[in-house]
């Protein structure tokens, strides 16, 4: 089905699943957050969605998505250790946030690519990921990300200050 072989197709569904996931965290909390239920599928499936992913070499061996896919799990890495661990202090909140939101839009590089270079079948959008279309969409969604992890920083601060006011009331 559109020329994805059976792990294409797995890798695939498992992404979609985190995109779906990932989509429920920010309606329900604005951010993917691991204790969530659905910021937990969001973290699970993107790394299913990584390793199946190293197994896909459509353009002939290791490549630009090898490389992402290892970005991935080292961000997600660093989000989980700023949110379990506390590593940076009074910035590990925002790290944690502005870090699996950035795991988001590596899903978006790939999946806006693969379906915009593939679909619709025999005319697809773009002719290829170097097409110039393609590389300005990506643009917007980079500044899309950075505008919703501005976002997401600036909501952050009240919560910041109360749970400050609350332990020094302790």
């Amino acid at each position: 089905m559109f020329g994805l072989t059976p792990v294409g197709f797995f890798h695939t569904l498992i992404s979609i699943t985190a995109v779906i996931a990932g989509i429920c965290a920010y309606v329900q909390e604005r951010r993917i957050h691991p204790d969530d239920v659905a910021g937990e599928i969001y973290i699970w499936a993107t790394i299913f969605a990584c390793l199946t992913g190293f197994g896909l070499f459509v353009h002939g061996g290791f490549g630009k998505a090898h490389v992402l896919g290892i970005a991935t799990l080292l961000v997600l890495t660093v989000a989980a250790l700023a949110g379990k661990r506390n590593i940076f202090g009074r910035a590990s909140l925002y790290v944690e946030t502005v870090f699996y939101s950035a795991t988001f839009l590596f899903h978006m590089i790939p999946g806006m690519t693969e379906t915009l270079t593939r679909l619709p079948a025999g005319r697809p959008v773009f002719a290829n990921p170097e097409d110039p279309g393609l590389q300005a969409l990506m643009g917007i969604l980079f500044l899309l990300f950075l505008i919703g992890a501005g976002y997401q920083v600036k909501s952050l601060r009240p919560a910041l200050s109360e749970n400050r006011v609350e332990r020094a009331m302790q």
